[in-house]
């Protein structure tokens, strides 16, 4: 349970991101502001429980890329998130039982239930960092009190840069944090996309509920955050299209407003 410091913070008066996608994604750890913005949202446009479901299954599949095809074993996962099933460490772990995983997150509701992404199995690691986006040199110092930053790392950042408003911010976010990785990181994005009025009437009524507001970017504009980096095949797709192999394209691929990629540093 929160402490009284963290119960202090979290403010139920107002939806929230993490409890909203929680919710979509068929968790618990939500309010009743949060469900019915998200049943407002459902009217609106019942395609963003497609984004929620195939963005979670995306992170699974490009967690096991790395892993598995790059023999990457470490992960910096920011804007974590509430935990829900099969987290970051949870997949990097089954594939590579001495992988380290640092989560990031400055949100107290996120916080408050941090001791769920902590397990690990004996050869591996896992860290939660109270720390901010805006701030990315803090939080690569901070990190590598767990990773050893000389080394790849697959930097994660799924559903998050939406809260920041200005593109060309959100890019020079991304190359900092990129910057202090070695060649053989990989970045992995995911964001929903201004790629239906559906997506975008969602998106304008959810930040006119008083929200942290988050803004949904043309495909163009999430391409650009992998400038510089050799994108993976199938390269910047819609979230269920990249490499779903044997799962199958899943719910709604060709219509799912949301777009994913890999990139390699070189």
């Amino acid at each position: 349970m929160p402490d009284d410091s963290l119960r202090a913070r979290i403010d139920t008066s107002k939806p929230h991101s993490a409890r909203f996608w929680n919710y979509f994604v068929g968790g618990k750890d939500n309010y009743e502001v949060d469900r019915e913005i998200g049943d407002q949202i459902k009217s609106i446009f019942p395609g963003l429980v497609d984004v929620a479901v195939t963005s979670r299954r995306f992170l699974g599949r490009a967690v096991q890329y790395l892993a598995g095809e790059q023999g990457v074993r470490q992960f910096l996962d920011i804007g974590t998130g509430l935990p829900t099933a099969d987290n970051t460490h949870e997949v990097a772990q089954r594939v590579a039982p001495d992988a380290r995983i640092v989560y990031v997150d400055n949100d107290p509701i996120v916080l408050a239930h941090a001791n769920a992404l902590l397990t690990s199995t004996p050869e591996g690691r896992t860290a939660y960092l109270d720390a901010d986006l805006y701030d990315p040199e803090a939080v690569l110092e901070a990190a590598a009190g767990t990773l050893d930053l000389s080394r790849p790392v697959g930097l994660m950042i799924l559903n998050t840069l939406g809260h920041v408003a200005d593109h060309d911010q959100a890019r020079e976010l991304v190359r900092r944090l990129m910057a202090g990785l070695p060649s053989g990181s990989h970045l992995v994005i995911s964001d929903s996309t201004a790629t239906s009025e559906g997506m975008i009437a969602a998106s304008e009524a959810y930040n006119a509920s008083g929200a942290v507001p988050y803004y949904v970017r043309s495909v163009e504009e999430i391409a650009g955050f992998f400038e510089g980096l050799e994108l993976v095949e199938p390269g910047v797709v819609r979230v269920p299209e990249w490499r779903a192999g044997s799962e199958g394209a899943g719910v709604g691929a060709g219509g799912v407003d949301a777009f994913c990629g890999v990139g390699r540093k070189l």
